[in-house]
C-alpha cells in the first residue's frame, strides 16, 4: 500500500504542478496578446513585448504558443480577445493590504472571481484608492545567480539606474525605478548577463510581519486570487522570515 500511496501523492503532486503551469502559460500569453497591440508586433521596437516574450520563454511556453499570441494580438490570426487591466484592492487576514491586478476581456466575470476568492479565504473587498497608496511602482530585474556575486550584477546595472540589488536565493532581484526598467536590462545585456524576467511591478511601502498562522492564510488567499484566469499578479504587503518559512516547510 505504501509504494501505491506514494505513487498516488506524485501523480497528485504532478497534476497540481501541470494545472499551475497551465494557468502560468494561459497568464503569459495573453501578456504578450497586450503588448502586441499597445506597442506593435516587432519586439526590437516594444520593450513591453521583448519582455514578455523573454518571461514566456524562461518559463518554457512552447514557441509555437509565443508565436500564435504574436499572430493573434497583431491581428493576423483570429482569436484575441480585447483585454484590459482591471485593479481591485482588499485587505487579507491580519490586515495585510492586497492589490490585484486583472487583465480581462470581462469586468463582471473578474470582479465576480476576485469577491468570492476573496470573501472565500478571509479577505475582505476595498474600496479603490484605500489600499494602493501603500503601493509604488517599481522595475524589478531577476538575474539567475549561477556564480555571479552581487558586485558582479551591481557594477553592470547602477549607471543604468539601479537602486538596490536584493539576494533571493538562486536569483539577484534587481530594484529600479519603473522607468529605467528597459536601461537596466540593456545594461545586463550589454555586460553579457543573462536575466529572467524585467517588468514594473507593484512594490509595497511598509510590510506587516506574520507568524506562521498568519502567513498560512497568507498565502492560502494568494492562491486563491492566482488560481482565476482573470488574474495577473497579485500583490501584498507582508514579511515572512526566514524561521516563519522554514516552520511552514515542515
Amino acid at each position: 500500500m505504501s509504494g501505491h500511496s506514494k505513487w498516488a501523492t506524485t501523480k497528485h503532486k504532478k497534476a497540481a504542478l501541470d494545472a499551475k503551469r497551465g494557468k502560468l502559460f494561459a497568464k503569459l500569453i495573453k501578456n504578450i496578446e497586450v503588448a502586441v497591440r499597445s506597442g506593435g508586433a516587432d519586439p526590437a521596437g516594444n520593450p513591453t513585448l521583448f519582455d514578455a516574450i523573454q518571461k514566456a520563454r524562461k518559463n518554457s511556453v512552447p514557441v509555437d504558443n509565443i508565436d500564435r499570441a504574436l499572430k493573434r494580438g497583431s491581428g493576423v490570426e483570429a482569436g484575441g480577445a480585447n483585454y484590459e487591466t482591471i485593479m481591485y484592492e482588499g485587505y487579507g487576514p491580519n490586515g495585510v493590504a492586497v492589490l490585484v491586478e486583472c487583465l480581462s476581456d470581462n469586468r463582471n466575470r473578474a470582479a465576480s472571481e476576485v469577491r468570492v476568492a476573496m470573501t472565500r479565504n478571509g479577505g475582505a473587498m476595498a474600496d479603490p484608492g484605500s489600499v494602493s497608496y501603500l503601493f509604488t511602482r517599481r522595475g524589478i530585474v531577476m538575474v539567475p545567480k549561477a556564480d555571479l556575486s552581487e558586485d558582479d550584477v551591481l557594477s553592470a546595472v547602477l549607471d543604468a539606474g539601479a537602486e538596490e540589488v536584493n539576494d533571493f536565493g538562486d536569483s539577484w532581484q534587481v530594484l529600479c525605478a519603473a522607468t529605467d526598467v528597459v536601461k537596466v536590462r540593456e545594461a545586463l545585456q550589454a555586460a553579457g548577463l543573462d536575466y529572467d524576467s524585467a517588468e514594473a511591478l507593484f512594490w509595497p511601502s511598509m510590510n506587516v510581519p506574520l507568524d506562521a498562522d498568519g502567513a498560512a492564510k497568507v498565502f492560502k488567499l494568494i492562491d486563491a486570487l492566482e488560481d482565476s484566469d482573470e488574474v495577473q499578479n497579485v500583490y501584498a504587503n507582508f514579511d515572512v522570515s526566514d524561521e516563519v518559512m522554514a516552520q511552514l516547510q515542515d
